[in-house]
């Protein structure tokens, strides 16, 4: 199998139709062999039907298909596990991502690169989902490092091994260059065409977009210090030491120096407070040392 096709689907029962027939015109004139695998995430209209219908008729055509809603990541995962391609491609199945895109994804990852992003320069969304999109991938690229325009788009082509290689759930689907860039993989991105959407409804809303930005602080902790979990809590539990310490002294002074009584200051509080945090701060590194070693050290 030369390329597969991973495309979650929830609740897109009019884009099936037309997906399919767009994708099967552009593959046939790559002369490749392919798979499309639809993974419905627990859809509740008919658009497990629609894909079944296709699977009937064309041997390219796979269905993978959640009894419940998952969400993205799991969609994904579960694509991934089941693709046959050497390379694989996602794109989401509301028809704004164009299949006419393929043949330039397939040439730019043919000149070495492990990973080729979608970059919707010209997007065909409403303000109210480009700007909060704008912002967010702006702080990816400030908090990964890697200088992607659309880490989230959902069209991109990348070899069979990245694959892999990264474990995505929660919402790290949006993060899946990031991933790959940090495991050490060539990633690149180029400029497609992007569609207005023509039948069903966004399934974007602020709950994601919060929850994306949690799950990219959860990714820069974990690369940042998952290997080593004491650099972050330990410098943590040090400051808040030092700062007990120095409150201490102040306490010392006024009571030896100064002869103020301190028993009931607020000072005495906070000096006790910060460090018990620090003590728990320091523990808590260490613990994290041990479960890193440990999963090390596991067959």
């Amino acid at each position: 199998m030369d390329i597969s096709i991973v495309i979650p689907v929830w609740n897109e029962e009019e884009n099936i139709l037309p997906l399919h027939k767009q994708l099967t015109e552009v593959m046939k004139k790559t002369g490749k062999n392919y798979e499309i695998i639809f993974v419905d995430d627990g859809s509740e209209d008919r658009t497990k039907s629609a894909i079944e219908g296709l699977h009937a008729k064309d041997r390219h055509v796979k269905l993978i298909s959640f009894r419940v809603h998952l969400g993205k990541s799991d969609a994904l995962s579960a694509g991934f596990a089941a693709a046959k391609g050497s390379l694989i491609i996602t794109m989401d199945g509301d028809l704004q991502d164009d299949p006419h895109e393929i043949p330039n994804f397939m040439r730019k990852i043919g000149e070495g690169y492990d990973m080729v992003v979608g970059w919707k320069f010209r997007r065909r969304d409403p303000l109210t989902k480009r700007l909060p999109s704008r912002f967010f991938n702006w702080l990816t690229r400030k908090l990964t490092g890697l200088e992607i325009h659309d880490s989230n788009c959902c069209f991109k082509i990348f070899r069979r091994g990245v694959a892999r290689d990264i474990r995505v759930y929660g919402e790290l689907h949006r993060y899946i260059p990031a991933l790959a860039h940090w495991k050490g993989y060539r990633v690149t991105e180029i400029r497609v065409a992007h569609n207005p959407r023509a039948f069903g409804r966004s399934k974007y809303g602020i709950s994601r977009l919060l929850k994306g930005m949690l799950d990219l602080l959860t990714i820069k902790f974990l690369n940042s210090y998952g290997k080593r979990p004491m650099h972050l809590f330990g410098t943590m539990g040090l400051v808040f030491i030092a700062a007990s310490i120095i409150s201490g002294l102040e306490l010392v002074y006024e009571q030896v120096v100064l002869k103020h009584a301190i028993g009931e200051r607020p000072l005495l509080m906070l000096c006790v407070l910060l460090l018990v945090l620090g003590v728990q701060f320091i523990s808590l590194g260490l613990i994290g040392e041990m479960i890193v070693s440990r999963t090390k050290d596991a067959p």
